[in-house]
C-alpha cells in the first residue's frame, strides 16, 4: 500500500517558498550530496501536486526533482491547462486514489504546501521529510500554514542531516 510523503526543502524560519511562490532560493544551496535524499527519490513512484506547484513543474527548470525523477504526476486542480506528463484531477481524494494506485507500495510525494495541508487535513498524509536550509528568509509560504488548525502530533523516523541540511523525516502519528 502506497504512502504519501510530505516531502520539501524549508528555511530555517520555517519558508518553503519566498514570496510570491519563488523557488530560486534553493538554487543557491550547494549541500552536496545528501544520503536521505537519494533514498526518498530511490522509493518514490508517483508525485501529487497542487496548481500552484504545477505550473512552474512544466517547465524545463521546475521539472520534478530537478529532472532525476521520472513516473505519473497527478495535479490537483480544476482549471489548469493539460500538459504532457501530467494527470489533472479536479478532487483531492481522487487524486490521492489515482497516485497510491499507481504507487503501488511506493511513496507518493505530496509536493505543495496547500495540497500537503489538505492532505493532513483529511487524514491522507502519512510521513513528513523536511530537509531544512541554513537560509532565513524571512517571508513567504510556511511548511504548514493554517491558524486555528488542529494540533498533529508526528513520531520520529530519522533525524539526520547531510553538512549543513539537516533531514527530519516524522511519521503521522494521527
Amino acid at each position: 500500500m502506497a504512502k504519501l510523503l510530505y516531502h520539501v526543502t524549508m528555511s530555517l524560519d520555517g519558508f518553503i517558498a519566498a514570496p510570491a511562490d519563488d523557488m530560486t532560493w534553493l538554487g543557491g544551496l550547494h549541500a552536496g550530496p545528501n544520503p536521505v535524499v537519494e533514498q526518498v527519490i530511490g522509493g518514490i513512484e508517483a508525485v501529487l501536486m497542487g496548481h500552484h506547484t504545477y505550473a512552474p513543474a512544466t517547465t524545463a527548470e521546475g521539472e520534478v526533482y530537478g529532472g532525476r525523477w521520472e513516473g505519473p504526476i497527478f495535479v490537483v486542480s480544476r482549471d489548469a491547462v493539460p500538459a504532457e506528463g501530467f494527470t489533472l484531477v479536479a478532487d483531492l481524494g481522487e487524486a490521492v486514489t489515482a497516485a497510491s494506485a499507481a504507487a503501488g507500495d511506493g511513496y507518493v510525494a505530496v509536493l505543495g504546501a496547500t495540497t500537503a495541508r489538505r492532505c493532513l487535513e483529511a487524514g491522507l498524509l502519512d510521513e513528513v521529510l523536511v530537509h531544512v536550509a541554513p537560509i532565513l528568509l524571512g517571508d513567504g509560504v510556511r511548511l504548514f500554514e493554517h491558524p486555528g488548525g488542529t494540533r498533529v502530533r508526528l513520531e520520529a523516523r530519522e533525524l539526520s542531516h547531510a553538512g549543513p541540511i539537516g533531514n527530519l523525516w516524522y511519521r503521522v502519528a494521527g
